[in-house]
């Protein structure tokens, strides 16, 4: 009697976990099917987005030779006339900076001196990559480094969201006065401040429409002393693609008191940055 008490007891324990056994085998039936759908909708791409698309350049250019022509760095570089043939050559190859990947930094250095002044010009090539191209492209990536250098330069962002600078109110135009008889001036009396010749025109740091897809220009002058005379470096940042470029140029003159011309220095500089901007369009 208690041996048929056993298998009664056992019998029904054996039927439930045979029944929970064929329930799991169904439910992982469902669930191969279900993820084999997911992984043939996922291939044939309709719910998931493909990467963005590298950046334009895959590699730079030699920095020493890009739009740098020996025309366009003799006007922007004095060679003292004691220098011979080989060290002009020399000084116009420029000196190119130490890289440790050449397809994603490279630069170049010249210096000129003359009795007159020193000059000083360094270009730079910057390639930006995206290392997650799900979320941002080569170039959105570079469009972020280039702002960030323009927030550095505390230069507005041109578009919508930049503020504009309140223009100053217009004066009223003066009443005419009525002409007055020419007075000859007496000998050795003191020239009026408006028959001077008037101050240098100072361009100021600003950014530029034409050059690249985004730029920027910095013009800043070196604190003025009593000895020395006040260098002025100009700075053009500009973005073409995925490939930032920078530019300085700097000017010190020989004598003190003497200022660099703003105008001069910026088109020097401008001219430069847009045989670059030609070049890498190429």
């Amino acid at each position: 009697m208690q041996r048929k008490a056993v298998r009664r007891r056992v019998l029904p324990g054996i039927a439930m976990l045979t029944a929970l056994a064929a329930g799991a085998a169904g439910l992982t039936g469902c669930t191969g099917g279900s993820g084999g759908g997911s992984t043939s909708d996922s291939k044939a791409g309709g719910s998931s987005a493909a990467p963005a698309q590298p950046g334009k350049y895959r590699s730079l250019p030699a920095p020493c030779k890009a739009g740098a022509d020996s025309k366009k760095l003799k006007g922007m570089l004095p060679a003292g006339d004691s220098l011979t043939p080989e060290q002009r050559d020399q000084m116009y190859a420029g000196v190119a900076d130490a890289s440790y990947d050449g397809d994603r930094h490279v630069g170049c250095r010249w210096s000129g001196q003359s009795p007159e002044e020193t000059r000083l010009l360094s270009v730079g090539f910057e390639r930006v990559v995206s290392y997650d191209r799900t979320t941002s492209s080569d170039d959105d990536k570079a469009k972020q480094v280039y702002v960030r250098r323009l927030t550095d330069a505390k230069l507005p962002f041109p578009g919508p969201t930049a503020s504009p600078t309140p223009a100053a109110p217009t004066p009223a135009a003066p009443t005419p006065a009525a002409p007055s008889p020419s007075v000859p001036a007496a000998p050795g009396a003191p020239v009026s401040p408006s028959a001077s010749p008037s101050a240098p025109v100072e361009l100021g740091s600003r950014v530029l429409e034409d050059l690249g897809s985004d730029a920027f220009l910095e013009d800043k002058l070196s604190p003025a002393g009593a000895s020395a005379a006040q260098s002025r470096t100009v700075r053009i940042v500009f973005r073409t693609s995925n490939v930032i470029v920078t530019i300085e140029y700097s000017v010190q003159p020989a004598l003190p008191g003497t200022i660099p011309p703003s105008t001069e220095t910026q088109d020097k500089a401008r001219q430069l940055a847009q045989a670059l901007a030609e070049r890498l369009s190429e």
